[in-house]
């Protein structure tokens, strides 16, 4: 088979091109023409949702919003229309199309933004500019009638461990996998996450870890009745992945230093310390992560947890480290670059955006696993922080924004104007000058965070972002939330970077709900 790069994968998993790009022969092996074999009576249902789900997954773009906004002001409940929406779109995709799965992972963050909207009338915008870009794939792939997810059997018997999941999607074999995954979901719903997590661990990649993460958020709109249909679609999005042989070449060692440090520092079953780390100390693992190798950064984190600091502690220096690949960037190179993705730009697929949106993912699931998911989270966090910043060896010796030349032609702009200076300078695609007047703003610690928010949500519904705005948005809220006060405003100044960098390109149906949202 003709090895494929990273990002041609993600583009053949994004156009729905995996099965056919495999072979009749391979997709015979692994067992993928059974499940995705058109069947009615297979079709997954979610009760009394089905009928939201019905009107997601019919209606077609154009008339889309229209249909939507008389809903919310009918009486539909936004959290109601949201969830519908994510199983509308895992019934369809199952984690396998590029757009699909950045839709469903930005649900949740965008029904929190609308929630922080002061305007009521304003209030569903947010989401509707996900729900729009949702139906728009339903179109584009035409996959209103498309069931990725179907019925699946559990197995007859005791429940698989997370080690047999991990390791029937090594051998390929979908049909064991799945019913696998099915049997753990049937046997503790709650606790699914836990064996899943051994199979999700065998690499490490921004969407792998995110789905699990959002989907999980998502519990919280679907119930748990729906864990299955929601946490299913890592199973087959990693099912895909290990079908490229380079994939599975370029994580060999991630598959080898991971059971090293759990079995090195003895934190299988550990009961995890209470210990915080100062200024000094959380500034210095934060740099043996972010300067390190993946092993060694690996490494430091496994040994942190070891000495009894806690998972938290250990977790803001892994935010902290990311932190720094939004604000070292020197941006995209010509080579990278695309129409929405210009040369210089930092927003998107982005190192950066990805390592912070990573590491809030591998954070949020440390919180809710058991001691082995919380181990190896924090472990492969830091070995993904470092891994993408060797990616370009360069990011150790760019200066970080906002640099010295940002700040100084910003140091006598009059505070009260640091606000409006800082949306002309978004507005001007000036990355540097939005990073320093974010800096003045968040100088001292009693500096109110709320207009600069308020600012940068703006433009994040506003703009398209490269299917990556809204979860960015939410990485930095949830980090800027648990951060210290001496470190948190450093996650508004990437977000202020980012959000400049992506101004310009307004987003698709976002103009029109606007107009049907005032009347």
């Amino acid at each position: 088979m003709t090895q494929l790069s990273r990002r041609e994968m993600l583009r053949d998993v994004g156009r729905g091109m995996f099965v056919a790009g495999l072979g009749a022969a391979l997709t015979s092996d692994l067992g993928l023409g059974r499940l995705m074999a058109d069947d009615a009576s297979d079709r997954i249902t979610f009760g009394d949702l089905d009928p939201l789900v019905e009107f997601v997954r019919t209606t077609p773009p154009e008339k889309f919003l229209a249909a939507a906004v008389k809903k919310l002001s009918d009486g539909t409940d936004l959290k109601k229309l949201t969830a519908a929406a994510a199983l509308a779109n895992a019934r369809a995709f199952g984690g396998e199309d590029y757009v699909g799965f950045h839709t469903l992972m930005a649900l949740v963050p965008a029904y929190h933004m609308a929630a922080e909207e002061t305007d009521t009338k304003l209030r569903p915008l947010a989401v509707l500019k996900v729900l729009f870009r949702n139906a728009s794939r339903f179109k584009e792939a035409d996959a209103a009638d498309k069931q990725t997810l179907k019925h699946v059997e559990p197995l007859k018997g005791g429940t698989p461990s997370g080690a047999d999941l991990r390791d029937a999607v090594r051998k390929g074999d979908a049909t064991a996998a799945e019913r696998a995954f099915a049997s753990m979901c049937k046997a503790d719903p709650a606790a699914a996450i836990n064996p899943l997590m051994e199979m999700v661990d065998d690499a490490t990649e921004v969407h792998r870890v995110v789905l699990v993460s959002r989907s999980w958020d998502l519990l919280d709109f679907v119930g748990q009745a729906n864990t299955h249909t929601m946490l299913r679609q890592s199973v087959r999005y990693c099912l895909k992945s290990e079908a490229y042989p380079n994939q599975v070449s370029r994580f060999k060692d991630v598959r080898e230093v991971l059971p090293k440090m759990l079995d090195q520092h003895k934190l299988l079953g550990k009961k995890f310390g209470t210990k915080t780390l100062d200024d000094t100390a959380l500034l210095k693992l934060t740099d043996a992560i972010f300067n390190g190798s993946p092993a060694d950064a690996a490494g430091a984190v496994a040994a942190a947890l070891a000495e009894g600091f806690s998972p938290n502690a250990v977790g803001e220096a892994l935010a902290l480290a990311a932190n720094q690949l939004v604000l070292r960037d020197e941006g995209r190179p010509k080579e990278w670059a695309q129409a929405n993705k210009p040369i210089g730009s930092c927003h998107g697929d982005s190192v950066g955006v990805h390592g912070c949106d990573s590491i809030n993912a591998w954070r949020n699931i440390a919180r809710v696993g058991d001691s082995r998911t919380t181990a190896s989270s924090l472990v492969l966090g830091a070995y993904q922080v470092a891994w993408d910043r060797s990616a370009r060896p360069e990011f150790t010796k760019w200066e970080p924004y906002p640099r010295g030349e940002h700040s100084e032609k910003v140091k006598e702009v009059p505070t009260e104007k640091l606000l409006t200076e800082l949306e002309t300078a978004i507005k001007a695609n000036d990355q540097g000058r939005a990073a320093a007047l974010t800096a003045r703003l968040g100088a001292g610690t009693k500096a109110d965070p709320k207009p600069v928010f308020a600012l940068l949500r703006k433009y994040a519904v506003s703009e398209d972002g490269a299917l990556h705005a809204e979860k960015f948005y939410r990485t930095t809220s949830e980090e800027f939330a648990t951060a210290r006060a001496t470190t948190r405003w450093r996650y508004l100044t990437a977000l202020a970077r980012v959000t400049a960098s992506a101004y310009g390109a307004p987003a698709p149906g976002v103009a029109d709900a606007q107009k049907l949202l005032v009347g």
